[in-house]
């Protein structure tokens, strides 16, 4: 009996997406960055969208793709990005911190607009050519805090477990049309959203960057340092690859442990 998958010569899944298409959210930097260029090395073409134009264009000539300006919270304009997609990695976030009692009502709107609605109608936007395909990989970038909650992150929580719930939704319904639908969820990456969080947990609370790194931010991780934007690109692209057609409605810690204390 065979698997039915074929690998490229030497046994190895590289450059196993060629003749896929890729889009990626928040692709400018961080996390989404490094997922567009591990979707181009590994052969998809790939569509970058960002907020910031100058961003989306260094990221598009980067991997060779194509780069789109949108703004995730402007609902009416997510349906010009493209349908024909067969990979999408709903990457896209932003962080704010404070007391629920203070935590201001639009940019708790404004979090559940670009890390749920956004998702949602991009799954909805693209999941009928996959499906029609008969093949296609949702890359949903969660967080522990999409499995573990803290105390401060109402809007960020609140949106991340909204988005592993739709994740499993999308792999229930996709399921029949050899489309999967995973969650990864990382702890604290290096990226400029975690750094302003670096930098701002200092000042709060008068002790310098590498004690809130290690202190605050790893205090629960067995791994006592930041997860490099490159790793968490490196399980999205291995979700797209030729042995994992069977992983669907999960949610991959890449944590260093933390949710495991």
């Amino acid at each position: 009996m065979t698997s039915g998958i074929n690998l490229p010569s030497g046994g190895t899944p590289a450059a196993c997406l060629a003749g896929r298409t890729a889009m990626v959210t928040g692709a400018g930097s961080g996390i989404g960055r490094a997922c567009a260029t591990a979707l181009a090395a590994a052969g998809a073409l790939v569509h970058v969208v960002d907020v910031d134009a100058r961003a989306a264009a260094a990221a598009a000539e980067e991997t060779g793709g194509r780069a789109h300006v949108v703004d995730l919270a402007r609902s009416d304009l997510l349906g010009e990005l493209p349908t024909e997609v067969d990979i999408l990695v709903n990457n896209a976030g932003l962080q704010h911190v404070a007391p629920l009692a203070e935590f201001p009502p639009d940019q708790f709107d404004l979090m559940q607009q670009v890390m749920v609605r956004a998702p949602f109608l991009l799954i909805r936007h693209t999941l009928p050519h996959m499906s029609a395909r008969g093949w296609g990989r949702i890359v949903n970038i969660s967080s522990v805090h999409g499995l573990r909650a803290s105390a401060f992150k109402a809007g960020y929580v609140t949106a991340k477990h909204a988005l592993e719930g739709l994740s499993k939704v999308a792999a229930l319904e996709g399921a029949p049309h050899g489309v999967t639908s995973n969650c990864i969820s990382p702890g604290y990456v290096r990226t400029p959203l975690v750094e302003r969080q670096i930098a701002a947990q200092a000042t709060a609370h008068r002790i310098d960057a590498g004690q809130v790194v290690g202190e605050v931010l790893l205090g629960r991780s067995a791994v006592k340092r930041l997860i490099e934007p490159e790793e968490v690109a490196a399980v999205a692209v291995w979700l797209c690859g030729p042995h994992t057609g069977y992983i669907t409605g999960a949610s991959l810690p890449v944590d260093g442990g933390w949710t495991a204390a």
